[in-house]
C-alpha cells in the first residue's frame, strides 16, 4: 500500500508540470504573425464560363484584340486565380508589401517585358513595394496596382464575375514611386512618377506622372479621381514613335444603406500619334449591389464604351459598345462565396467573331464562380 501511494505522488508530481505546458503550448502561426505584426491573406477564384461567340485566344474580334479580359474561354473551367498578399505595414516607420497572382488571369497583367516562350507564365508578381509612413504622409516605391478604375484585379474585391470593359481600358499596375497625403479623415492626395503603363522596365526614356485625390465629404459618399500623363510608344515594341498618352478617370460610390449601394466610373482617354489624328476613347459604367438577405446578394452594371478611333480592340472604324451584367452571390461563410452571373454585350458594327468567322454585333455569356478566403 505504502508503495502504491509513493507510485501515485510521484506520478501526480509529474502531471503536475506536464498540464501546465499543455495550457501554454506553442503559439499557432496566426498568433507568431499577429504578434509580428505581419499579414498573410490569400484567396481561389475558380469557375466556368461559356460563350456564344469564340471568344478564344487570338480570335476575338477584327483587330484579334481580346474583347474581354480575364473571361475570354468558350466553354471551359477554368483556375482564374490564387492570390497571396504578405504585408507588413506599420502606421509608422518601414514596412513592405509583396502580391502574387496565379492562374490564368496572370497571363493577362504581366507587365513588360513579358516572361519568354511561346505562351506567358500563370505566375505574376503583381505588387511588391516597400513602404514608409509618418504621420499622413506614406511613401511606397517598387511595383503597385493602378490609382484608375471601379474594379481591381483581385477577384475578391468586385461584386461582378467579369470584369468591366472599362478595366481593360486603363493600366493595371506602375513601376515607380507613389506619395499619399491625408491632411484630413475626408481628404487624401496622391502623387507619383513611373514607367508608364504596365512596364517594370521602361519601354522609353519619359515617365508618367501620377496624379490623384479621394474625396469623403459625407459618411456614405466617396469620390476620386486620378490621371496619368506621359509618353508612351504606341504598338508592338514601340512599332510608332512616342505619342503624349492621358488618361483621366472619376469614381463615385454611394453606400445607400447597409445593404444597398450604388458606384458610377467615367474615363476619357486620349493618345498623340505623331504625324496622324490622336486616338481616343471614352466610357460610362454604373453600378448597384444590393443585399437580399445575410446569405444572398444582387449585382448589376451597365456600361458604355466609345471606341472613337478603333485604337483600344485594334479595329478599322469607330465602334461603340454597350454591355449589362447580372449578378447573384450566395455567401455560406464568411470564407466562401458561389457566384453566377449573366452578360449581354452589343456593338454598332460586327465585332464579335462566331464560330464559323461570321461577324456578329451581339455576345452573350454565362459563368460561374466559387471564391475561397484565407
Amino acid at each position: 500500500m505504502k508503495k502504491l501511494l509513493l507510485a501515485t505522488a510521484v506520478s501526480a508530481a509529474l502531471a503536475a508540470p506536464a498540464t501546465v505546458l499543455a495550457q501554454a503550448r506553442t503559439p499557432t502561426l496566426g498568433q507568431v504573425l499577429d504578434a509580428s505584426g505581419l499579414s498573410v491573406n490569400g484567396y481561389i477564384d475558380a469557375g466556368y464560363n461559356w460563350a456564344n461567340r469564340d471568344l478564344q485566344a487570338g480570335a476575338q474580334g477584327p483587330g484579334g484584340v481580346p474583347l474581354r479580359t480575364f473571361d475570354n474561354q468558350n466553354n471551359s473551367f477554368v483556375l482564374h486565380q490564387l492570390g497571396l498578399t504578405v504585408a507588413k505595414q506599420p502606421k509608422e516607420g518601414f514596412g513592405g508589401l509583396v502580391n502574387f497572382t496565379v492562374g490564368s488571369d496572370a497571363q493577362v497583367i504581366h507587365s513588360f517585358p513579358e516572361p519568354s516562350g511561346p505562351t506567358s507564365s500563370t505566375f505574376d508578381v503583381t505588387q511588391g513595394y516597400l513602404s514608409y509612413s509618418q504621420g499622413a504622409l506614406t511613401v511606397i516605391g517598387g511595383k503597385f496596382t493602378t490609382l484608375a478604375g471601379t474594379e481591381v484585379i483581385a477577384s475578391t474585391g468586385n461584386v461582378n464575375i467579369s470584369r468591366s470593359i472599362l478595366f481593360g481600358a486603363i493600366p493595371f499596375t506602375h513601376t515607380g514611386v507613389r506619395a499619399s497625403y491625408a491632411p484630413s479623415d475626408t481628404v487624401t492626395i496622391y502623387g507619383g512618377l513611373n514607367n508608364g503603363w504596365d512596364q517594370m522596365q521602361d519601354s522609353n526614356r519619359q515617365k508618367t506622372l501620377e496624379v490623384g485625390a479621394t474625396f469623403n465629404p459625407v459618411k456614405p459618399l466617396t469620390m476620386t479621381i486620378s490621371g496619368y500623363f506621359g509618353n508612351e510608344n504606341i504598338g508592338p515594341a514601340g512599332a510608332i514613335p512616342n505619342g503624349e498618352r492621358d488618361l483621366i478617370d472619376f469614381v463615385l460610390n454611394y453606400t445607400a444603406s447597409n445593404s444597398l449601394s450604388f458606384g458610377l466610373e467615367a474615363l476619357t482617354f486620349k493618345q498623340d500619334v505623331p504625324g496622324g489624328s490622336a486616338a481616343k476613347y471614352q466610357g460610362l459604367a454604373l453600378y448597384g449591389s444590393a443585399m437580399l438577405n445575410p446569405k444572398f446578394r444582387a449585382s448589376a452594371r451597365g456600361e458604355y464604351f466609345d471606341d472613337k478611333n478603333g485604337f483600344r480592340y485594334a479595329t478599322a472604324q469607330a465602334v461603340k459598345y454597350y454591355e449589362g451584367t447580372l449578378t447573384l452571390a450566395y455567401l455560406p461563410t464568411s470564407a466562401v462565396e458561389l457566384r453566377t452571373e449573366v452578360r449581354a454585350d452589343k456593338a454598332n458594327q460586327g465585332v464579335y467573331v462566331d464560330s464559323d468567322g461570321s461577324a456578329k454585333k451581339t455576345l452573350m455569356t454565362f459563368a460561374l464562380q466559387g471564391l475561397y478566403k484565407f
